[in-house]
């Protein structure tokens, strides 16, 4: 298969591809998506095959207008009419009761589904002209998630229809996804929308245990991003927690020419081993957004180590703890 490079004025073409069952790569301002017709299952079923993604790890519909929810959930409560007056379009997804329209193959066989609204006006406009659409990351399975159209071809390219240039995703992380199928809403995966701000709309919510810690066993994924090792380069990553004098110590005795450190601006001169910038210190929506490009960075600098200083867990540090805690498969080195 050749993989159509598109530019970011070509959604019509990308549309038509959908129409007939195909697979395009899209832009949000999270990462970018790869995109199926919600309602068509093989086609959906093709996406877990191009990713090589469990198909027990469920996906989220994008939707370009709130009346295309009628179609896709079952039910619309007063708490997510709220959360959407709020955060859509926007980097917020929200699980409801799923309709019979949604194939089984989208959810993973929940009965619920997982629904986001986008405010990348590429994605937007690939919605209004194609459906709603199924879409998790368009990567291959348990990499770093893509945030640049180069990153789409570097994984899939010969494994899908097209893929949209539409310049740097702006987040850098995926969506917040909150549950109201349960009695007291949850997050099930932390991000750019933080818990703070979700609680100031409806009040009271629950983190789940599994953002910061594997999903306990038999527990059924409920979300993407709960169940399996994810955005991990090939490069071992590992989290170092403690301040800075020891994290800069620890790295400084460890280090050799294929050791790498995320580091914030400036803490390159207190480091021998080679230094990937994230952003400025405690600076968390920036690290979001260079985080996956940077772990790929290392992969391309030939790198076989990655150490990472543990984030705070609050605010969006709490979705970039929840990202490279994965990617390190929860290996954490304590420094105090």
């Amino acid at each position: 298969m050749k993989t159509l490079l598109l530019t970011a004025d070509q959604t019509d073409k990308a549309a038509e591809i959908i129409k007939r069952g195909g697979l395009v790569a899209m832009p949000t301002e999270t990462v970018y998506g790869l995109a199926a017709d919600a309602f068509n299952g093989q086609a959906v079923a093709d996406i877990f095959r191009a990713k090589g993604r469990p198909m027990d790890n469920p996906l989220i519909v994008h939707i370009s207008s709130l009346s295309q929810m009628d179609r896709i959930v079952r039910e619309f409560p007063e708490k997510a009419k709220a959360l959407a007056d709020r955060f859509w379009p926007g980097p917020l997804t929200i699980i409801l009761p799923r309709s019979d329209s949604i194939p089984p193959e989208v959810s993973a066989g929940l009965d619920t589904v997982a629904v986001r609204y986008p405010s990348h006006p590429v994605a937007q406009q690939l919605i209004s002209a194609s459906c709603p659409l199924a879409a998790p990351s368009a990567n291959l399975s348990g990499s770093p998630s893509p945030t640049t159209a180069a990153h789409v071809m570097s994984d899939m390219d010969g494994r899908i229809d097209a893929v949209i240039d539409g310049g740097d995703c702006e987040v850098g992380v995926e969506s917040t996804v909150i549950t109201l199928a349960c009695p007291i809403p949850r997050i099930l995966r932390p991000g750019g929308i933080t818990a703070e701000q979700i609680r100031e709309v409806i009040g009271d919510i629950e983190i789940d245990p599994a953002v910061i810690k594997p999903l306990a066993e038999g527990q059924k994924a409920a979300s993407p991003g709960m169940k399996y090792k994810h955005y991990s380069p090939k490069a071992d990553v590992i989290l170092l927690d403690g301040d800075d004098e020891a994290f800069e110590k620890y790295i400084n005795e460890v280090m050799d020419d294929k050791t790498a450190a995320l580091c914030y601006n400036g803490q390159q001169e207190r480091l021998s081993c080679i230094c990937i910038a994230i952003g400025e210190k405690d600076d968390y929506n920036a690290y979001a957004h260079n985080l996956f490009a940077s772990l790929r960075k290392a992969d391309e600098m030939g790198c076989t180590k990655v150490y990472a200083h543990c984030p705070r867990k609050d605010g969006v540090g709490l979705a970039v703890y929840n990202r490279v805690i994965r990617a390190a498969g929860f290996k954490i080195i304590s420094l105090q």
